[in-house]
C-alpha cells in the first residue's frame, strides 16, 4: 500500500537520537492518520477525525468483523480516543488509568494507574471519565482526574515528570486530552459546576515547566496574575463583569475542559471555553450589565506567548451551561471572494448554531440552527442570539431548549474534506429550569443556581416518564457548512450518541448509546454495517493500519453525564463494569464476550415512612444534591447504585455514617455533612424509600 509506503520513509515516535528528531514526528502528528497511525486526538492538528485510509471502504464493510477485544481494568464511562504509534494502542479508562496494548492483538503491554484517590470523584461533574493522551517522541502526557499533568516513557509506561497543574483544594477536575505544540503539551481543567476560575496551561514538554497560562476569566478582585491573559482580561473581560455576586467567591467558571486546537498556519491555539459559574448568571453577576467575557467564547492566543488574538462569543451572558468547549474543527472552504477557498474554524456548541469563523481573525462567517430551540430565534447582525421571552428563567420555570446537556455535547464531530460535510452527533435534551430559591442561604456541591426539581413532583403520574423519553432525541447529522444545511440526517433511538470517525472509503462511523456500533455512506447517510457491543459507546472510534491491514477501533464503557443524569430514559438498569476495546478488521471473526455481572434486586429494602411534608423536603434536597450522580427521581442507570434498592435506606444509622460522615469516601462517596443537617439527610431518605415503593411515572 502507498500509505505504508510514506511511512517507512518517516521516522516513528520513541526512535532514538538521531533517528527522528522532532520536525519528523511532528509532521506524522499533523498527517498521522494518513500515515497510518494516529498520532493525535483528532487525527491531525486541524482535528477533522477524517483518515485518508480507503481499504475499508463502502464495497467491502459489510465484511467487517471483530480482530480483538481487551477488557478495562476499570468500569465507568470510557470517552478516550486511543492513540496508536508504532504498533502500539494507548487508551484511557475511568480513574485516568493508562493501559498501552498491541495494536495488531490487544494483548496488553503494560497499565499505568495515577492512584487518583477515590474521593476526588465527588469533584467529576460529569462522571470520572478521560478522554485520551498525547504523545510526542517516545513521551506520552496524560491528565490526570485530580488536576495533574504526567509525562510518561512510551514502551515502558515509566513515569518521567508530573506537575500540579490546579489548586487542588479546589473542585478541579481533569477528564480532557493533552495537546502537544511545538515543545509544549497544553492542558485546561473542568470543575465549573462546582465552582473554579478556568484557564488553559502550556507546559515544556523536558520537564513540565510552566510556559504560559491564559486565564479566561478576570480575577475576583480584577487585579492582574502574571499571566499571558493580562491584558486581555483588563481590557476586554474585566468591564464585562460586575463587582459583587457568587463568581467572586466561586471563580467564574469559564473552564477549558475539552477543544483545543493548533492552527498551525497562523501560528496560534484555538481554545473552547466554557460555562460561567454559577450557571444562572443573575447569581452570579447580580449587576447584570455584561456579557461575562470569556465564558462560553472560542477564543485565539499566540502559540508561543499565548497572548490574545481574538475572541467570538456564542453565548453572551451565559446562562444556561451552554459551553463553547465542543469540537473544534479547522478545514479549507470555499468561501472567500469567487469562491476562493478560506481558512476556517468550524463549530457546533451546545447552543444549538452551527459557526463557522475566519481561522485567522475569528469574523463570523456564518451561523445557522442545527437542531430545534426555544431559547432563541437566531443572529443579529453582529451574530449575537436573539433570545427568546422564556431564555431568562427565573421563579417560575421555563423549558428551555437545548437544555444543559446541549444540543452537541463533548463527543467529537468529524469532516469529510472529500464531501465538505461535518458530521455532527446531534441532540435533543430540553430541560424545565427555574431559580435555585435555596442557594443564596445554603451551601451547594452543584452552585449552578439552578433548581433541579423543576417540572417534577415526589410522585409522578402514570405515564410522565414515557413522556419524558419521547421528548429525547439523537441524531446524526451531516452539515454542508457551505450551503449551511443538512445534506442528510440519521434518527437514534436516543440521544448521547458517540462521536464521530470519517473515511476516505466514504465511510462514517459512530456508536450508539444503545450499544450499537454503525457505519454509514458518507454521501447519503445509508447505512451499511452494524453490529452490537453489549455496552453503551460514547466514545469515537479511530482507524490505523499494520502489515498492510486496516483497523478500525472503538472502546466502549457504560457511563459519562447521560448515564448519570438519565436512568430513567432506559427500561433496565444497566451493569456498570464494561470497559472495553473492540477492534474490527475486514473478515474478522472473534467474539465479544457477554457481561457477566449479576443485577442488583430492584425491591424496596425498607416500607416507606414519613409524611408528605418530609418526602417533598426529600425529594428537593435529594435534586439539589444527589440527582447528578444518582439520576433523577432516585433512578440511577446502574452506574452508580440505585439508593432505590440499597440496603442502607433500611438503616437510618447507616444512612447517616454514609452521607453525613462519609464511610464511604473511598468509594466516591464523600460526607454531605456540609450541605445537608441530619433532618434534610432523613428526609431524603424518605423519599428514596418513597420512591421504592411507589414507583409510577
Amino acid at each position: 500500500m502507498a500509505v505504508l509506503a510514506l511511512l517507512a520513509g518517516s521516522g516513528w515516535p520513541g526512535a532514538p537520537a538521531g533517528e527522528a528528531g522532532p520536525a519528523e514526528t511532528d509532521s506524522l502528528a499533523k498527517a498521522g492518520s494518513a500515515h497510518a497511525e494516529w498520532l493525535s486526538y483528532g487525527g491531525t492538528y486541524d482535528e477533522q477525525r477524517h483518515s485518508r485510509l480507503a481499504q475499508i471502504n463502502r464495497g467491502n464493510v459489510a465484511k467487517l468483523g471483530v480482530a480483538w477485544t481487551y477488557d478495562l481494568s476499570t468500569g465507568r464511562g470510557v470517552e478516550a480516543t486511543p492513540i496508536i504509534a508504532d504498533g502500539v494502542m494507548y487508551v484511557t479508562s475511568s480513574w485516568s488509568v493508562l493501559h498501552a496494548l498491541d495494536a495488531r492483538t490487544g494483548r496488553e503491554l503494560w497499565v499505568h494507574d495515577p492512584g487518583v484517590d477515590r474521593a476526588v470523584g465527588a469533584k467529576a461533574c460529569c462522571d470520572v471519565v478521560n478522554r485520551g493522551v498525547a504523545i510526542r517522541d517516545g513521551v506520552l502526557f496524560l491528565g490526570v482526574l485530580d488536576g495533574r499533568l504526567q509525562a510518561l516513557d512510551a514502551k515502558t509506561g515509566k513515569l518521567i515528570w508530573s506537575v500540579t497543574t490546579v489548586d487542588q483544594t479546589k473542585p478541579y477536575t481533569i477528564t480532557g486530552a493533552p495537546r502537544v505544540v511545538k515543545d509544549m503539551v497544553l492542558i485546561g481543567n473542568g470543575g465549573a459546576e462546582l465552582g473554579v476560575r478556568g484557564y488553559l496551561s502550556a507546559y515544556d514538554i523536558k520537564d513540565g515547566s510552566l510556559r504560559w497560562r491564559f486565564y479566561t476569566v478576570p480575577n475576583p478582585d480584577k487585579r492582574p496574575d502574571g499571566a499571558a491573559s493580562d491584558t486581555a482580561l483588563a481590557r476586554l473581560a474585566n468591564p464585562t463583569w460586575g463587582n459583587r455576586g457568587a463568581w467572586t467567591r466561586d471563580g467564574g467558571g469559564g473552564t477549558v475542559w475539552d477543544a483545543i486546537v493548533y492552527d498551525e498556519r497562523n501560528d496560534q491555539v484555538i481554545m473552547g471555553v466554557g460555562n460561567g459559574s454559577p450557571w444562572n448568571a443573575d447569581v452570579r453577576d447580580p449587576e447584570g450589565k455584561g456579557d461575562n467575557l470569556f465564558v462560553s467564547s472560542i477564543v485565539a492566543v499566540d502559540a508561543d506567548t499565548g497572548h490574545y488574538r481574538w475572541h467570538y462569543q456564542t453565548t453572551p451572558r451565559d446562562n444556561w451551561d451552554y459551553t463553547a468547549t465542543q469540537t473544534l474543527i479547522l478545514a479549507e472552504l470555499p468561501l472567500g471572494p469567487k469562491g476562493t477557498m478560506r481558512r476556517v474554524v468550524m463549530q457546533a456548541p451546545k447552543n444549538g448554531f452551527f459557526y463557522v469563523l475566519d481561522a485567522k481573525t475569528g469574523a463570523l462567517l456564518s451561523g445557522d440552527a442545527f437542531v430545534p430551540m426555544t431559547w432563541a430565534s437566531g443572529l443579529d447582525a453582529r451574530g449575537r442570539p436573539i433570545e427568546t421571552k422564556q431564555a431568562r428563567y427565573g421563579d417560575t420555570s421555563m423549558l428551555v431548549a437545548p437544555g444543559p446537556l446541549g444540543a452537541h455535547n463533548w463527543h467529537p464531530m468529524a469532516y469529510s474534506p472529500t464531501e465538505r460535510l461535518v458530521f455532527i452527533p446531534a441532540q435533543e435534551i430540553p430541560q424545565a429550569m427555574h431559580r435555585d430559591a435555596l442557594m443564596a442561604t445554603r451551601p451547594v456541591a452543584w452552585n449552578t443556581g439552578v433548581d433541579f426539581s423543576s417540572g417534577f413532583a415526589p410522585r409522578l403520574p402514570e405515564g410522565t416518564l414515557k413522556a419524558v423519553r419521547a421528548m429525547l432525541k439523537g441524531r446524526l447529522i451531516a452539515w454542508d457548512p457551505v450551503a449551511r444545511k443538512p445534506r442528510w440526517t440519521v434518527e437514534h433511538e436516543g440521544p448521547w450518541n458517540g462521536g464521530i470517525l470519517s473515511t476516505a472509503g466514504g465511510l462514517v462511523f459512530q456508536g450508539t448509546v444503545k450499544g450499537d456500533f454503525v457505519a454509514y455512506e458518507a454521501a447519503t447517510g445509508r447505512k451499511l454495517w452494524a453490529m452490537n457491543l453489549k455496552s453503551g459507546i460514547a466514545a469515537p472510534p479511530v482507524t490505523y493500519a499494520l502489515d498492510g491491514e486496516q483497523y478500525v477501533t472503538v472502546a466502549t464503557g457504560w457511563g459519562t453525564a447521560f448515564a448519570l443524569a438519565a436512568g430513567f430514559f432506559f427500561d433496565r438498569e444497566v451493569p456498570p463494569k464494561l470497559g472495553r476495546v473492540v477492534t474490527f478488521r475486514l473478515g474478522g471473526n472473534g467474539t465479544i464476550p457477554d457481561p457477566d455481572l449479576p443485577m442488583v434486586e430492584r425491591t424496596p429494602k425498607a416500607p416507606a415512612f414519613g409524611t408528605p411534608q418530609m418526602v417533598e423536603a426529600g425529594f428537593l434536597h435529594y435534586a439539589r444534591n444527589c440527582a447528578v450522580c444518582h439520576g433523577p427521581l432516585a433512578i440511577s442507570s446502574g452506574v452508580l447504585p440505585d439508593l432505590r434498592w440499597s440496603p442502607i435506606t433500611a438503616d437510618p444509622r447507616q444512612w447517616e455514617e454514609v452521607v453525613l460522615k462519609g464511610s464511604l469516601a473511598g468509594n466516591g462517596m464523600i460526607s454531605f455533612a456540609r450541605h445537608l443537617t441530619p433532618d434534610e439527610a432523613e428526609a431524603i431518605r424518605a423519599y428514596v424509600l418513597d420512591r421504592a415503593n411507589n414507583p409510577t411515572g
